[in-house]
Order: structure tokens, then C-alpha cells, then sequence
């Protein structure tokens, strides 16, 4: 795993999974034994990044979102050694919206592999995309660009690279979002709980 004693759990999906908001929930009902690492990708776009379909600026694009992401990882974890961080995404996100089909291209670019930055994560939980359900995924997130087809494709790409990790947590997709969000939230206590007893 990482180089530091920061228990890192990353909260991923497909977009309209609900992954922000039950971060958001994580951190009021863990207190602080959690710290939320922003999604590296909302705060460059809401900060005027450009975005485009042209296949090298994509490539740029994902380029920047992984190194803010990690910077911002690594940040958080040198200041909250003793707390669990919660990571509104991961950097093994950005090889789902990689231009070219094949993700690998995606690793080589930033000369890195899957299994490294996998490894970088204690735990993976994966909120599935409202979108498998025919639910509108507008709303939540004023950046999110994608519809339902676009956002279905993405959580299987995502599910595909993140499920590799050993210790992958699946959040399926329920009609109620209070039912998905208690689920998710009995996932995180668990985690919590595990790592305080390291302790």
C-alpha cells in the first residue's frame, strides 16, 4: 500500500451513483474520524478548465485531473495521519475517460500501472450509476455532462478497472436512495471501525 499509516478508502462510480453526497453524509455521521479528499475534476472544471472531445486535450485533461488528485491525496494524508480519508474519486478514474479504448494507454501515459495505483487505496466502495435504473442523474453535480447511456458506459469501465482491487466494496443501485446510502454507510463503519481498532 502506500508509503504512510493514513487508512485511504476511495468512493467511486459512475456519475449519479450519489458518491458526493454520501461522502458528505460519511463525514457528519463518522465525525472526525473521517477527512474527504475533494474529486480533483469538479474542482478544475468548476475552476474554468477547459474541457474538449479532441483526443489530446482529453489526454491533457485526464493528465492534470491525476496529478491534482494525487497532490491532493497525498496533502491530505500528511496532515490527517490518524484519520481514515475519504476520496471523491481515485486516480485509476481517469483511465475510463481516456480517449482511446484500451486503458493501459492511459497507465503508460502517466507511467504508472493499474496495479500501483490500486495500491494506493485501502478499500474501494462503488456507488452504481441511478442511470442503470432509467433515474435522472442531473442535479447532483453541476459539472456532470454525461446522459444515462454515456453515464452506464462509464460505471462499467469503472467497475471493470476498480473491481480489481482486493478489497472492492459494490453499492448497487436501489430505488431508494436512503436504502443505497444506509447500505453504503454500514460499508464505511465497518472500514472506520477496522481501522480504529489498529490503532
Amino acid at each position: 500500500m502506500h508509503n504512510n499509516h493514513c487508512c485511504r478508502v476511495v468512493l467511486t462510480g459512475g456519475p449519479g451513483g450519489g458518491k458526493t453526497t454520501a461522502a458528505d453524509l460519511f463525514r457528519r455521521e463518522l465525525g472526525e474520524d473521517v477527512v474527504i479528499v475533494p474529486e480533483a475534476a469538479t474542482i478544475l472544471y468548476t475552476g474554468g478548465f477547459p474541457r474538449s472531445e479532441d483526443p489530446d486535450v482529453r489526454r491533457s485533461i485526464q493528465s492534470a485531473i491525476y496529478h491534482v488528485q494525487r497532490n491532493l491525496e497525498d496533502i491530505q494524508s500528511t496532515h490527517y495521519k490518524s484519520r481514515v480519508l475519504l476520496c471523491d474519486r481515485g486516480t485509476v478514474d481517469g483511465a475510463a475517460y481516456w480517449p482511446e479504448a484500451d486503458s493501459k494507454g492511459f497507465f503508460d501515459f502517466l507511467s504508472t500501472s493499474i496495479e500501483k495505483e490500486l495500491a494506493r487505496y485501502d478499500h474501494v466502495v462503488f456507488f452504481e450509476t441511478a442511470a442503470v435504473g432509467g433515474m435522472s442523474i442531473e442535479g447532483g453535480n453541476p459539472t456532470r455532462i454525461e446522459n444515462l447511456d454515456q453515464a452506464i458506459l462509464l460505471d462499467k469501465k469503472l467497475r471493470a478497472l476498480w473491481s480489481q482491487h482486493p478489497k472492492f466494496h459494490f453499492v448497487p443501485h436501489q430505488k431508494s436512495f436512503l436504502g443505497k446510502i444506509s447500505t453504503a454507510l454500514f460499508i464505511m463503519s465497518s472500514i472506520v471501525k477496522g481501522q480504529s481498532k489498529k490503532k
